[in-house]
């Protein structure tokens, strides 16, 4: 196996019609030597689509068996998605939660953690025909972009009912300064019970581990840009103290913070940085929701 791969990625903004459904549109080429592959892992994120112009990569959760398939999916995630992958080319799509909501099937509950084949997962049914029409034999960018949006534009259909409690609740996770979930139903300014099953059925985790997750995503991306900061300077503001950090790195990543910094990174690193560079944030659970006002229930905090 290598650890030294060329990777070219492009990451697409969605256009300004589809931006609130969706983190970034990537395309993205490996290229190694022979029949050699590289692995690494990725963090906790949205759910998303990966579609292979190829057989596809092997993927898999710790303790679970791997999947292959030419069409990869993901539900929204808490631990780490680890993954062996050769010469390829693929576009990736990440859903935000109101895009979960818009086009998959089912609650995101459902598929928390799963990493799976798009050919088969009920949920991911709505997207299979993208997939099947994508790749045409010659590679070809723009034009699959173009199909991408068009492929959504066409089953675009009028924001869910709690489409605006969605984009407040997703607001809140975003916002450094909220580090509780009292502190996230006040912002939001509906029930608790309302705010946790939105977050089931849109988000995928209860509010609880949706706001760990942010603050160890927000630790470990910046560490990530800057290793010079070590991970004592990248803590984020809500972790009390060190071990709590490392208390939760196990959680998210299966492996304590000195074993995972020792690891070669060929591919997050590089996907990182991009990412920072062209889309402004560095993982997409960091990415701000857009074009969805507060909800108008501020009054009220009895909604069932």
């Amino acid at each position: 196996m290598s650890q030294e791969c060329q990777i070219t990625v492009r990451f697409h903004a969605p256009p300004a019609d589809l931006r609130r459904f969706f983190t970034t549109f990537y395309y993205t080429e490996f290229a190694l030597s022979g029949d050699e592959t590289v692995a690494d892992s990725l963090h906790p994120e949205w759910a998303g689509l990966r579609m292979f112009d190829g057989p596809g990569p092997k993927s898999w959760l710790a303790g679970q068996a791997p999947v292959q398939t030419p069409f990869s999916i993901a539900g929204p995630t808490s631990r780490a998605i680890h993954f062996e992958i050769g010469t390829t080319r693929f576009w990736g799509v990440g859903l935000l939660p109101l895009g979960w909501e818009q086009f998959a099937a089912g609650a995101a509950q459902g598929c928390a953690n799963l990493i799976g084949d798009g050919l088969t997962e009920p949920a991911f049914a709505p997207f299979r025909l993208l997939w099947q029409t994508l790749f045409d034999g010659t590679p070809d960018e723009a034009g699959e972009l173009a199909r991408i949006v068009g492929f959504f534009r066409k089953r675009s259909t009028p924001l869910c009912r709690d489409a605006a409690r969605i984009g407040a609740i997703h607001a809140a996770l975003v916002d450094p300064e909220i580090g509780t979930v009292s502190d996230m139903v006040d912002l939001v300014g509906v029930g608790q019970r309302t705010v946790e099953r939105i977050c089931q059925r849109a988000f995928g985790f209860a509010p609880k581990l949706l706001l760990r997750r942010q603050r160890f995503m927000r630790s470990l991306s910046l560490f990530m840009l800057d290793p010079t900061l070590r991970w004592i300077g990248a803590l984020d503001s809500h972790y009390h103290d060190q071990a709590q950090f490392v208390r939760d790195f196990h959680e998210f990543m299966g492996l304590n913070p000195r074993e995972y910094a020792a690891q070669p990174h060929p591919v997050l690193e590089q996907f990182m940085r991009e990412r920072a560079r062209m889309a402004g944030a560095a993982v997409q659970t960091l990415d701000r929701p857009e074009g969805v006002a507060p909800p108008q229930v501020a009054a009220s905090r009895a909604a069932p």
